[in-house]
């Protein structure tokens, strides 16, 4: 019956989606708040302490207090691909009785066609499950040229269109807070996985777009927070939210 519900609310959520497959504008607060969260993925989901952990800090400064807690399942390197079929990602999903599951996908150690294709076995597992699936936008790097940060937006727009989705643009606020200030780096010294503030911009792209709500006033700053000072934490939240929301504008014209 919970799976119903959700099939129904993203249908009125998504106007034309069969017939466009563009928009993924699904509004969070049309489904219940998420209290159980998800995340699968690689060293991009676990660097820096999990964004697991963090999510659950900086859900925890909510003016409305939630019985809240974050799961994962992680591998290093790991493309959903191996995920699905060589961790316990699966079975996690089936029985773990989760609001929200958060795919991210490495393209550039995989391809987009594998991508999708394992994306759509989540998302029906996700599904079938009563949770509902947010897929993580990474970002490229240098170690893997192959593909540029549009190819990766465009990859993930698609599938979400396809599913009825929501995409989290994670990639996309990396490269505007590296245009805003190229002084703060999000990448970590190897110029592939997250510095703290990498970090802290994901998790904010990733709240903004569960939650649909802004984190502007959601003041948490990491234990071991490197060089990020509350100052800069701010910014980091207000690119984030505005990330989001040029990208819903985007998806729904």
């Amino acid at each position: 019956m919970q799976q119903f519900f959700l099939i129904i609310t993203l249908v009125i959520a998504l106007p034309g989606l069969a017939a466009e497959k563009k928009s993924t504008a699904v509004d969070p607060k049309q489904v219940s708040i998420p209290k159980k969260i998800l995340f699968v993925g690689n060293s991009f989901t676990y660097w820096n302490k999990g964004l697991w952990h963090h999510m659950e800090q900086l859900v925890q400064c909510r003016p409305e207090k939630l019985n809240f807690k974050a799961d994962r399942v992680v591998r290093g390197g790991a493309s959903l691909k191996v995920m699905w079929g060589k961790t316990k990602a699966p079975a996690t999903i089936s029985e773990g009785d989760y609001d929200v599951v958060v795919l991210q996908e490495d393209i550039p150690e995989t391809d987009v066609k594998s991508f999708h294709k394992f994306a759509r076995k989540f998302d029906s597992s996700v599904r079938k499950s009563g949770a509902r699936t947010v897929f993580f936008m990474a970002w490229p790097y240098k170690r893997l040229g192959w593909i540029s940060l549009k190819e990766i937006a465009q990859a993930h727009r698609a599938i979400g269109a396809e599913l009825g989705a929501q995409v989290a643009p994670v990639g996309i606020a990396w490269e505007k807070a590296m245009k805003e200030r190229p002084e703060v780096n999000m990448y970590a010294k190897d110029k592939e996985h997250p510095s703290i503030q990498g970090t802290y911009l994901a998790l904010c792209v990733l709240y903004s777009t569960i939650y649909g709500e802004s984190p502007l006033n959601l003041e948490y700053l990491p234990k071991k927070h490197g060089n990020m000072t509350a100052r800069e934490a701010a910014w980091l939240r207000r690119v984030a939210w505005a990330t989001v929301q040029a990208e819903q504008a985007f998806l729904s014209k």
